[in-house]
């Protein structure tokens, strides 16, 4: 019972304005909730306690703005943004959704420029806020098509100053994508993705980092640097299973590509067919479990392995008799290798 009373008493309760503009919002009844909003805005001020004041205000100027913006009154909403940024410097994370939801309305107003100043401020100003990452997004978006080159240089500049923040690993992220698929220098990209796979062990963009840097590196003809990024990668679910966390999306990829680069690359028919058989154990919901036992069945065939590969084939015509691959690769490789049917 005691827990449950300190974990009631921990958020603080709201100030009679707050709860009486959202009931009238509730209702329907925008504008008297608009004055009650104001209303919060000023009685939110006069709270003794800095936590309470600080999430009443925070509460009564963002739910003043997004009210506006149900109304469909944007350049209001814009204006009720901009204030709240200005008011709320003592609640950062506040602040920088106000910055940047301000941005997201210029661009729907079609005001680019207004747009793109508060979303380079939401960075700048926020960079440990949720929304500076957002913020980053958004001028990758815009930046990449008109002037890809500046945008680069602009983020290179910022982590002078950001480096080590919680936005960096976001500004990596971005100058590589932007120097591989714009700038066309994959070998920059690679830098820039090794760097944040040095740098930020726990940041999301790490397995991304991991898998383009393998892909890049095989496309750059370092075919061993591939396999160092992929086993690394790979290397990240015992991770996540030791710490009950995330699987990442590129997991079962990479395992497979393992084996096509160890396979196709390096000749290494054994290391390949071993990365192939981890497949469908290590990642049992994966959809790529009929291209793994494909793969390795291809893999003993090229090993002289013939009677193997040939029990692989008839696997994969048993377990996925209706796959892609039983519509053509598969019988053209069982009668190459005179499987019996």
């Amino acid at each position: 019972m005691t827990a449950v009373i300190v974990a009631a008493c921990s958020a603080p309760a709201q100030i009679r304005e707050l709860q009486v503009a959202e009931s009238q919002e509730r209702s329907g009844d925008y504008e008297k909730a608009l004055e009650s909003y104001r209303s919060a805005q000023i009685t939110c001020t006069t709270v003794s306690s800095r936590r309470r004041r600080r999430d009443s205000c925070a509460a009564a100027h963002m739910q003043y703005a997004e009210l506006l913006v149900t109304m469909s009154r944007k350049q209001e909403a814009i204006t009720a943004y901009r204030e709240a940024e200005k008011e709320l410097t003592h609640s950062p994370p506040a602040a920088a959704q106000a910055s940047y939801s301000a941005g997201l309305l210029y661009l729907d107003l079609g005001n680019d420029t207004a747009a793109y100043e508060h979303f380079w401020r939401t960075v700048t100003d926020y960079p440990a806020e949720a929304f500076a990452a957002d913020a980053v997004k958004q001028l990758l978006r815009h930046g990449r098509s008109v002037a890809p080159k500046e945008l680069f240089l602009e983020f290179e500049k910022l982590r002078e100053s950001l480096s080590g923040t919680q936005i960096d690993d976001n500004l990596l992220r971005s100058m590589a994508d932007l120097q591989e698929k714009e700038l066309d220098s994959p070998k920059v990209a690679l830098f820039y993705y090794d760097r944040l796979v040095k740098l930020y062990r726990q940041s999301g963009f790490y397995d991304d980092a991991l898998w383009h840097g393998a892909r890049i590196s095989r496309s750059l003809g370092d075919p061993q640097g591939a396999v160092t990024r992929l086993r690394k990668l790979l290397g990240t679910r015992e991770v996540a299973f030791g710490a009950g966390s995330y699987f990442s999306l590129w997991l079962d990829n990479g395992q497979l590509e393992l084996g096509i680069v160890l396979r196709d690359d390096l000749q290494d028919y054994e290391g390949a067919i071993r990365a192939f058989s981890r497949l469908p154990s290590d990642y049992p919901a994966s959809i790529l479990k009929d291209d793994a036992l494909f793969e390795r069945a291809v893999t003993k065939a090229r090993a002289k392995r013939t009677k193997d590969a040939c029990k692989d084939l008839a696997k994969l015509r048993k377990s996925y008799p209706d796959g892609k691959y039983e519509l053509s690769k598969a019988p053209k490789l069982r009668s190459a290798l005179g499987c019996s049917l």
